[in-house]
């Protein structure tokens, strides 16, 4: 059955919550077009809307483990096609202050500010000013429930030189200082040879595991008798420098 007109507005709402639920869980076009077993061109129309019946959208919920009752529900709140990059103004503004940037990423991946509050003992002023800020740079609406929702993709990915540099300065340490024989640091490494194709898909990969991350946190979060704790991941490929290998020849001349 065709969706139809009248249902337009509605629809596209959802579709919306679908595509957003989709790359949260680390959906790509590809990795669709096999599963529903079409071309990657139907699979990019029908997330367009075109072409897009009951039961195929239907089928693209479920791969997420929604129904389409999830998907209206979560369309009557959302706030419409979210943003899926910052502006160098608001990258600037967030870079400008670390709580205000940190605050908005719990926002992002669905933390309430209540909830962020109570974590690090943020007097109400404070975390009125920072809310008030953040929904001035239109990262945010607060909605009349009380909650605060996001007003840019989970999914977005720092582009620019003010918010890459915050991290440089603040969070690089973090990991960079770990004591990696230390059994209570978890870490995996592995060194592969990769051409430019392999490369590109290693990113592909990199960008599904943070989906699958972001979707293993939501889950979590309903656990309500589980203690939780701050977790801090980092994601991370570079071309090897060989030159120690080089130089450690020579101790077998």
């Amino acid at each position: 059955m065709q969706i139809m007109t009248r249902y337009e507005s509605s629809s596209s709402a959802m579709i919306s919550v679908l595509r957003r639920h989709l790359r949260k869980d680390g959906w790509t076009i590809l990795r669709l077009s096999r599963e529903l077993g079409v071309g990657e061109a139907t699979v990019k129309r029908w997330l367009a809307g075109k072409g897009l019946t009951i039961d195929r959208l239907e089928a693209m919920a479920r791969l997420c483990g929604l129904v389409l009752g999830d998907l209206a529900r979560e369309a009557e709140d959302a706030p419409g096609e979210l943003a899926h990059e910052l502006t160098l103004a608001q990258e600037k503004a967030l870079s400008s202050n670390i709580f205000l940037s940190f605050l908005f990423m719990t926002i992002v991946n669905g933390v309430q500010p209540a909830e962020t509050a109570a974590d690090f003992a943020v007097p109400p002023r404070t975390m009125e000013a920072a809310l008030a800020r953040l929904e001035r740079l239109a990262l945010i609406d607060r909605l009349r429930s009380g909650r605060v929702r996001a007003l840019v993709d989970r999914t977005m990915v720092f582009r620019k030189l003010p918010l890459r540099s915050l991290f440089e300065q603040h969070m690089k340490r973090v990991f960079f200082e770990l004591d990696y024989s230390a059994p209570e640091t978890t870490y995996i490494s592995e060194m592969v040879k990769l051409s430019r194709t392999g490369e590109a898909q290693l990113a592909e990969l990199m960008e599904q595991f943070r989906g699958q991350v972001q979707a293993l946190a939501d889950r979590d979060a309903q656990s309500f008798a589980l203690e939780r704790e701050w977790i801090g991941m980092l994601s991370v490929m570079r071309q090897l420098d060989l030159s120690p290998i080089r130089e450690a020849q020579g101790d077998f001349s």
